[in-house]
């Protein structure tokens, strides 16, 4: 039996290893686009304030991979699902190359969500989505540093990723202008009293944060950067973070004629339209329409889809309970978490 798994994140890499402890003999390939190793991506948003943030960041090396009798394809953009023949379409630097699969496990994972108006503006502007991302933001920071300067900040998106990222900067002892478009903070995960107890803390922090804020686009005016406000302009910053969200890869299974909606369309055994295709993560739409891009349920999904497909359990997978918390310095949420 091969199974093919795409994406090194938490869901690909967590089934891939539970799969080999399950299946022994099952021959297993993760392909990945990733080249440095399969990392706890929720500590991206913490990567200002540690020095050894490269080095803690870190779970599994690809070589600790392929030691545990997982081949590993680093490096590798997958282009095409051929569904009819059971094989994915691969590229690697210059070389095309093909793999047959008997299951596929689809775990792309997600991408930053860009707003169509800032796009124009693209090299303006970072994201926090992969450690290439916060290498990227960590050399800025360090070449502003050696000029003597404290690096200023806007960080567009008052959200998880937004938040997390304003703390850990103002933390670092950077200056940091949070912009929100709506009138409260993370009001996806917080009832309101918890939103304006977050508020408190981030301002605390010496953050600046504009409620009400949307913001229309960015502009390089000299030396500095410049965001531009319905109501207005903001300027003298030295880099722009846009945390708006996410935005599940759908793509690869949209080519491959596979039902998308808000993510890839699965069962309740985690299984697409292809009874051969199986999805997995922030990717993958459940039937309750949900997505779980939480750590804990993705990891309870790829352990329970291993343990499916060895033939241990018959069983549909049922979400834990689990309890999302925002890494905010210094925030305690004192009611629970929406989802």
């Amino acid at each position: 039996m091969h199974v093919v798994v795409i994406g090194s994140g938490v869901a690909g890499t967590t089934f891939a290893e539970e799969f080999r402890k399950a299946r022994p003999d099952a021959q297993i390939t993760l392909v990945t686009r990733e080249r440095h190793g399969h990392y706890a991506r929720p500590m991206l948003s913490h990567g200002f304030s540690r020095e050894d943030v490269e080095t803690k960041i870190m779970l599994r090396t690809f070589d600790e991979l392929q030691a545990a009798g997982i081949a590993v394809q680093a490096g590798t953009e997958v282009e095409a699902v051929e569904r009819s023949a059971k094989t994915v379409r691969c590229r690697a630097g210059g070389s095309a190359f093909t793999l047959g699969y008997d299951t596929l496990v689809l775990a792309p994972g997600s991408e930053a969500f860009i707003p169509p108006p800032f796009q124009a503006a693209r090299d303006l502007f970072q994201v926090v989505n992969s450690l290439d991302d916060l290498l990227a933001l960590r050399r800025l920071r360090a070449e502003l540093m050696d000029q003597g300067r404290v690096p200023r900040w806007a960080v567009v998106g008052g959200g998880l990723i937004g938040c997390e990222a304003a703390s850990d900067l103002a933390k670092a002892g950077d200056r940091v202008v949070l912009f929100h478009a709506l009138p409260r903070l993370m009001e996806r995960q917080l009832v309101e009293e918890d939103s304006a107890t977050l508020l408190q803390v981030l301002e605390a922090q010496g953050i600046q944060v504009r409620l009400s804020a949307a913001v229309t686009g960015f502009e390089k005016t000299g030396p500095s950067l410049t965001v531009h406000l319905v109501s207005g302009s903001e300027t003298g910053f030295d880099g722009i973070i846009v945390a708006c969200g996410f935005k599940p890869r759908t793509e690869l299974a949209e080519k491959a004629g596979l039902p998308v909606n808000r993510g890839i369309r699965v069962d309740a055994f985690l299984r697409t339209e292809d009874p051969a295709i199986y999805a997995l993560g922030d990717a993958a739409e459940c039937p309750d329409g949900r997505l779980y891009a939480y750590i804990m349920p993705i990891r309870h999904q790829a352990a329970w889809l291993a343990q499916f497909l060895a033939g241990a359990t018959t069983d549909p997978w049922q979400p834990p309970a689990f309890k999302p918390r925002a890494k905010v310095h210094g925030f305690l949420a004192a009611h629970p978490y929406l989802f």
